[in-house]
């Protein structure tokens, strides 16, 4: 994986000792953060986002309907959160990226409480990215 003004150039494989190859790859997973190929510096918030989906949608097909939505919503802090801010203080995020956060975050709100509209569930946000 390249980063830099040239990082769409093509390189040739690597060979190693044994005959294998090592071939060039867009993304690189580094301690949990995915790294992209670009001009510059940038990571990946795709796995960030489908983990956070993946906790939340198993928390709330628990006790989604059971559960007041003061306690949803603490178990989505304690459980959910972690995973969509996991690495992103070592990753520069532009606004395009605070917006598809902020969306992830409105979607889950609209499906806790009842609601297709997204200024109902930004008031219901307690915390902002």
């Amino acid at each position: 994986m390249r980063i830099g003004p040239r990082f769409n150039v093509h390189c040739s494989c690597i060979t190693t000792r044994n005959g294998g190859e090592l071939s060039w790859s867009d993304t690189l997973r580094y301690l949990g953060v995915y790294i992209t190929a670009g001009h510059k510096f940038c990571c990946s918030l795709k796995n960030a986002k489908k983990s956070f989906y993946r906790a939340f949608n198993s928390i709330f097909s628990k006790v989604g309907r059971i559960a007041y939505e003061n306690v949803v919503i603490e178990l989505l802090k304690a459980k959910c959160l972690p995973s969509l801010y996991y690495g992103l203080e070592a990753c520069p995020i532009n606004k395009s990226q605070i917006k598809s956060l902020d969306f992830v975050l409105n979607n889950a709100f609209r499906k806790i409480f009842l609601t297709k509209s997204y200024d109902i569930a930004n008031e219901c946000v307690p915390f902002q990215l």
